[in-house]
């Protein structure tokens, strides 16, 4: 399956892809999170954020 890098336009090729699953662009480095399996397509994986031990 193959879907498109939405930072970049980078195409991405996957062979099993989950909902959910972190992947890096090849081309641009962004994490993409995969948000559909069928068809293919990828959003901006959302930010850790820090917690500083709260």
């Amino acid at each position: 399956m193959k879907a498109n890098c939405p930072e970049c336009d980078a195409e991405i090729e996957m062979q099993k892809p989950m909902r959910g699953e972190i992947v890096v662009c090849p081309d641009c480095g962004a994490e993409l999170e995969v948000t559909n399996e069928n068809p293919l397509t990828f959003d901006l994986a959302p930010q850790e954020e820090e917690d500083w031990g709260e």
